[in-house]
């Protein structure tokens, strides 16, 4: 099959319509690996990208660009490919929710990413050129909102079935956990602690010394069963955790952005006041 490629830069292609040529609406970017990846994914029932974009159908479009598979490293190569010119697209949020891969083990899979690297990758992404862009080339647009989410915590009980997935520990995945809250103080960058917000479900109570709900140190924890489907990936009630969070977060720090304010119209009429074709 042959690719038609159209020159969007060109006078003819190029619509009157300012919210067309940009693009309509603006986009809420989900960066991250397969557990971002499968958000999208309804087979098992609830999903958080879904659920995001009908929480903002018709004033966000809800863009997952999930990557199986990919530590920070590799996300870091691949994110000036997606990532839209001011002129494209406005980016009014990026999700970046990358680390259950940067965590395994050295010298297993060949993910692993150290921890000084994950935190410099981490910076790297919110920093780069292609996001900062929308900061300072944004045609009047606010700038890029970034929501850092942590690595979930993992149970090593349900890891034991799953060989290729069993590279992990708790203990290992709360550092990662630990390093993406620094960056996010670091660099004035919202952040979703879902490891800690997932634990404490899990009845984790943060004591000192306390052995990590998920360790095989601990008995099984039922409820973190209940929210994985492998040990690693996500059930529904973990996306859903996921979104409550998400839009607390946006509620809380941007609640101008909050879908459920009354001024936080519908970027096209609705259809009483929508012009007709002549």
């Amino acid at each position: 099959m042959t690719e038609v490629h159209i020159d969007a830069s060109s006078p003819e292609n190029q619509s009157q319509d300012v919210g067309l040529q940009r693009g309509l609406l603006d986009q809420f970017i989900l960066f991250g690996d397969s557990i971002t990846q499968q958000a999208s994914s309804q087979e098992l029932g609830f999903a958080f990208q879904p659920a995001l974009q009908n929480a903002f159908i018709r004033r966000l479009d809800v863009i997952n660009r999930g990557f199986s598979g990919y530590n920070t490293s590799q996300c870091l190569a691949v994110l000036p490919s997606f990532m839209p010119n001011p002129s494209q697209a406005h980016v009014r949020f990026l999700m970046v929710f990358l680390g259950a891969n940067d965590s395994v083990f050295p010298n297993t899979s060949g993910q692993d990413v150290p921890l000084d690297r994950y935190r410099a990758n981490l910076r790297n992404i919110i920093q780069h050129h292609k996001l900062q862009a929308h900061a300072t080339n944004n045609h009047g647009k606010p700038a890029t909102k970034i929501i850092l989410v942590t690595p979930p915590p993992i149970d090593e009980y349900q890891l034991q079935g799953f060989p290729l997935l069993d590279i992990r520990t708790a203990e290992r995945t709360k550092s990662y956990a630990d390093a993406c809250v620094e960056v996010g103080e670091e660099l004035g960058v919202a952040v979703i602690h879902l490891w800690e917000i997932m634990m404490k479900k899990a009845g984790w109570e943060g004591k000192e010394g306390e052995v990590l709900v998920g360790s095989k140190k601990r008995e099984k924890s039922q409820a973190l069963e209940e929210m994985l489907v492998d040990g690693l990936h996500f059930k529904p009630p973990a996306y859903k955790v996921l979104f409550e969070a998400t839009m607390e977060l946006i509620r809380d720090k941007w609640p101008s952005e909050d879908p459920l304010v009354e001024n936080y119209s519908y970027v096209v009429p609705v259809w009483q006041d929508a012009p007709w074709a002549e």
